[in-house]
């Protein structure tokens, strides 16, 4: 510590001046003062690092300048010199919070290295109040932030016993800290369902957490109440299970409000207020009761993995694992390896046994996308588990049972490949015990400004904008367009707006080409280029000449009009 502000305390100049020169030799920085008075003025200004005293002073002793810095709270080290050296002395002086003890007269070795030994000691000293400090500034921060959390949360260790829960669980649990730590979850007492310990239970057993379950408790104090639970587990530096934490948000509020709307606009995260919507969302809340096979159909972009997890996540199995294949995008050769697993030396390039997806979804759901796209030998097993509710892995003959929900979807007719040949009409009727049909966005465009609303409201809050809608040009071309990419399109039509523009409201400009030079259909008789040439030729009169107003008028783009003048202009050059 060179540079260390060094105290020295003696009545006798020649030990002063002696300490002085040796300690500002090695570096240090020293400060002689012969008397209690000065010391103590000494003391009053900036930190020193390491004091020496001698104990006889004329007004008082060295021992009460130690008592002195102690009781100020000052964390230097103290060294008592004396030149009659006694035991007790030196013992009270220790036994105060003195460093060292060191008799006059003092060599210069020996005053270097104690010197050195006691600012190594105030140096670790000082580290370790640090790290406390820190450690104490950590805890308190945790405290904080668990008391003021306004979402209960549970912390159970790997037995399912818990180890704390905050204020607010009090309010929306009934569990009291006095009363549940230490207890286990069953032998509360039984305020409710009991429902979110059953998914700790399980995040305990998987070790997989558990996202956004929602629970009607049946709470005995808390009548209608509904909560939002998550859980994942806790580990440790060695990546060990050592229980889990369970956050519970009360959500009472938001769903009365839901329930209190006539019109349902969305269902587990399907957006729509159509007429066909209404009955599908009828339809998935059926099947909530039932755990059969379900076939979703309807053209690419419309939502089918949204209705398969609709299914999934409002029946039982919703605290169980929901596995995503796309049969369309693994090899044919690869497809029944990667749903039923394989052994070690199945084929080539098997160098280890490998667990299927049905395998990964047990006591879950298996959505099975593009089913449509499966080989005959695929056909026949899935109809086989189906049937029997087990299966082989590739390589082997030791059947495998499990409990699995199969839930599948196409765009392409199913039936129709039946008829060809090329679809099992046994697996076909297997699989479409119940059949959800998604429409074509063309076929409900009443939920275009809704879905248009949610999904602003998405990007909005994604990309961190100030957008708060889409022009009326740009609303009138939406519910004209035909969309042949259903809702997938008209999302990434309103991502593509959000990258470029530049405004409060989405205009046609921000929109990309192929939807901005869209030109609307006329409706009635006479659909040919010489009434649309009308139209046109009508807004350019109205708006003045203006083409960026007549474009506005038509809901279409500047460069339409543009483009559909210079047509008109090379079809008749004199005109």
């Amino acid at each position: 510590m060179r540079g260390a502000r060094i105290l020295i305390i003696d009545d006798e100049e020649g030990i002063r001046n002696t300490f002085c020169a040796f300690l500002a030799k090695e570096g240090y920085s020293p400060t002689a003062v012969p008397d209690y008075p000065k010391a103590m003025d000494a003391l009053a200004g900036p930190a020193f690092d390491l004091v020496f005293t001698d104990i006889m002073l004329d007004s008082c002793s060295g021992i009460d300048v130690l008592k002195e810095i102690k009781a100020q709270g000052h964390q230097c080290p103290v060294v008592m010199i004396t030149g009659a050296p006694e035991i007790d002395t030196a013992a009270a002086s220790l036994r105060l919070g003195a460093f060292d003890y060191l008799a006059k007269p003092i060599r210069k070795e020996l005053l270097v290295r104690v010197t050195k030994h006691a600012l190594q000691h105030k140096a670790l000293q000082d580290e370790k109040r640090i790290v406390e400090a820190e450690k104490e500034q950590y805890r308190l921060n945790l405290e904080a932030i668990f008391r003021s959390v306004e979402d209960a949360i549970v912390t159970v260790d790997g037995n399912e016993r818990i180890i704390q829960v905050n204020e607010a669980s009090e309010r929306i649990c009934g569990l009291q800290m006095h009363e549940a730590a230490g207890e286990s979850c069953d032998s509360l007492r039984r305020l409710c369902d009991r429902k979110c310990f059953s998914v700790v239970k399980q995040a305990l057993k998987t070790g997989h957490a558990v996202r956004e379950y929602r629970i009607e408790c049946r709470h005995l104090h808390r009548t209608n109440q509904e909560v939002v639970v998550n859980v994942s587990p806790l580990r440790d530096g060695d990546d060990r299970q050592i229980g889990a934490v369970m956050i519970i948000r009360d959500i009472t509020r938001l769903s009365l409000l839901e329930k209190e709307l006539q019109e349902r606009n969305q269902f587990h995260g399907i957006i729509g207020r159509n007429r066909k919507m209404q009955e599908i969302y009828g339809l998935l809340d059926n099947l909530k009761d039932f755990d059969t096979t379900v076939l979703i159909t309807g053209p690419s972009g419309t939502g089918k993995e949204l209705a398969a997890r609709a299914v999934h996540f409002g029946g039982v199995r919703a605290a169980r694992p929901f596995v995503v294949v796309n049969c369309s995008a693994l090899a044919e050769n690869l497809l029944e390896s990667e749903l039923f697993g394989h052994v070690k030396g199945a084929f080539t390039g098997a160098i280890k046994d490998k667990t299927g997806r049905f395998q990964t979804a047990d006591h879950g759901t298996i959505f099975l996308d593009e089913i449509g796209d499966i080989s005959p030998r695929t056909q026949l097993k899935l109809l086989r588990f189906l049937e029997n509710k087990e299966f082989e892995r590739v390589g082997d003959s030791t059947p495998v049972k499990l409990d699995v929900q199969v839930i599948t979807a196409t765009n392409q007719d199913l039936k129709e490949k039946v008829a060809r040949g090329e679809f099992r009409e046994d697996l076909y009727y297997r699989l479409k015990v119940v059949e959800i049909k998604l429409p074509p966005l063309a076929e409900r465009r009443d939920d275009i400004p809704l879905l248009v609303s949610h999904y602003v409201g998405v990007f909005d809050q994604r990309f961190g904008r100030r957008i708060s809608g889409v022009s009326p040009e740009v609303e009138k071309l939406f519910m004209e367009y035909r969309w042949p990419g259903n809702i997938r399109e008209l999302i990434h039509t309103l991502e593509h707006a959000f990258v470029v523009c530049k405004r409060p409201v989405i205009e046609l400009a921000d929109l990309p080409p192929e939807i901005r030079e869209h030109v609307p259909p006329l409706k009635g008789p006479g659909r040919d280029a010489a009434r649309e040439k009308g139209r046109i030729m009508g807004a350019l009169r109205q708006a003045g000449g203006n083409k960026a107003k007549a474009a506005r008028i038509l809901g279409v783009s500047r460069q339409t009009i543009y483009r559909k003048i210079r047509d008109y202009e090379n079809d008749n050059p004199s005109g």
